[in-house]
This record gives structure tokens, sequence and C-alpha cells, in this order.
């Protein structure tokens, strides 16, 4: 099994393919990585080849704040160029540059 460079990094804002939601993304992982039973919950003709970058977004609908955990398959690039509203961003990055659309990670003292 080969692994897939990640298309997406750390602090850009994408948005789900299929449903209305939108995210920054926090964490990559290079393929699969939660629980069977969190994948065999998605519907079958759905569900997405593990084989594939998967990430965590501090994501955004109408409604709510959410993380969401998310193939690459079902990404786009979000185009809108506004920042997110995560509460939980301002714990995790330390500004949004609006000029590139992404967000910079909070560097932690130590």
């Amino acid at each position: 099994m080969e692994l897939r460079q990640a298309k997406y990094g750390i602090g850009e804002i994408v948005r789900h393919r299929l449903l209305p939601f939108r995210g920054v993304i926090f964490d990559v992982d290079p393929e699969f990585s939660n629980s069977e039973e969190w994948y065999l919950s998605i519907p079958e003709n759905y569900r997405p080849d593990r084989n594939q970058p998967f990430y965590h977004l501090l994501a955004e609908n109408a409604d709510t704040h959410y993380i969401a955990y998310v193939s690459e398959q079902n990404l786009l690039t979000d185009l809108n160029g506004g920042p997110v509203d995560h509460p939980a961003i301002k714990e995790m990055f330390e500004k949004y540059d609006p000029q590139s659309g992404v967000y910079q990670r909070l560097v932690p003292l130590n």
C-alpha cells in the first residue's frame, strides 16, 4: 500500500464536497485512522476509500460548530475566502491571513 501526499495542509480552509459545512484543517492522517465503528456508520454508497489522507477539521455549518473527520476525496478548497468562526480556533491558530486564506499555527511556548 502506497501512501498519497496530502493535498491540503494545516491551517487551510476547506468545504465538504457533498455536505453543507466548511472548516479549517488542524491535523492530517496519511490514511484512515478512526474507529471501525465510525467507518461502518457511513452509508456504503458514500463510504470513502481508506487509503487516502483524512483531515481533522474545526468545522462549522449554519447551526453549529464541531470537529469533523473527512476524507480527501470529499474536500474542496473553500473559495469563500472568509475566516472560520469555530470557538477552538484561538487555541490552535495564531491568526488568519486574509491574503492567503490560511490560518497560521499557534506556536507553543516552551
